[in-house]
């Protein structure tokens, strides 16, 4: 379909929110000012982010992902998602499985539900969960951070660290408090011990079948939701015993499903849902 000049769509997965730019349909770059600018509430449209359609050379669609402090997130399941909702919908494929390259790392993504001829759920394949420090990367004293009790400002966190292609922290309680996220999301993240700062999760089980979490995302902070972060979280119950391979993930957004097989290979499924399209206004460059 024919698209006016700087096209955009707005869209969620379970509350975590996203604008969409083809770059090939945009009058403009995409500058950090711009990309704060477009994130914030009161000047732009308002989101958690930018996911930015791009070409690539080793997938079908290639993507990039900017957080509000436009820096580059390696890894965003909400994100694949919402990018995959828009490519079906707005006629850049007509199949419902293709491949995305984030940073050169490809993703492979399904159509599995539709409502109305538009997308409703969608399947990514996440990638493996990795949890050796070097790679997350995490600077301990370990080839892994697994259960190991750290400190945080004046507090101390059972964690577990994990890569998702982007750094997380998971931290298990046995009830959730969203002062302490607020207060401590932030200390983690940008903890020297992270030298990409981290994303952080914090979990309580509630069976060996689901779990509540509360989420800080690195460079955007608390979220509604995070399909990287479930996935990492499913990930590190698992590597501990606490869960079982297929898991739903409870955050105040909504619920997703995670499996993850023998191999460490992480699949998650979800819904998601269009919020409203336009074209942005050049007003919003001056």
């Amino acid at each position: 379909m024919t698209m006016q000049t700087n096209f955009f769509v707005k869209s969620h997965g379970l509350g975590n929110d996203y604008i969409v730019l083809d770059a090939e349909n945009l009058s403009f770059s995409l500058s950090p000012e711009l990309i704060t600018r477009l994130c914030d509430v009161h000047f732009g449209i308002g989101s958690d982010g930018i996911l930015l359609k791009v070409p690539s050379e080793i997938a079908d669609f290639g993507l990039r992902i900017y957080n509000t402090d436009a820096s580059l997130a390696e890894n965003c399941g909400n994100g694949l998602r919402i990018f995959s909702k828009f490519l079906f919908d707005y006629q850049y494929t007509s199949s419902k499985k293709f491949t995305v390259d984030i940073m050169g790392r490809v993703v492979n993504c399904e159509i599995v539900e539709l409502f109305d001829d538009k997308v409703a759920k969608v399947q990514v394949d996440m990638g493996k969960a990795n949890f050796r420090c070097s790679e997350i990367p995490v600077v301990f004293a370990k080839e892994e951070c697994v259960n190991e009790t750290l400190s945080f400002g004046d507090r101390e966190f059972p964690v577990t660290c994990v890569s998702m292609g982007n750094p997380h922290c998971v931290v298990l309680r046995g009830e959730l408090n969203m002062n302490e996220v607020l207060t401590y999301g932030t200390l983690i993240e940008t903890n020297p011990m992270f030298p990409q700062r981290t994303n952080v999760q914090f979990a309580k089980i509630i069976d060996r079948t689901k779990v509540e979490i509360l989420i800080w995302e690195r460079g955007v902070g608390h979220t509604l939701a995070s399909g990287s972060s479930s996935c990492a979280v499913a990930a590190a119950m698992l590597k501990n015993n606490l869960t079982d391979n297929a898991v739903t993930i409870q955050m105040q957004g909504g619920a997703l499903s995670i499996y993850i097989d023998p191999e460490w290979k992480v699949r998650m499924t979800g819904p998601v849902a269009e919020i409203a399209h336009g074209t942005l206004s050049n007003e919003i460059l001056l």
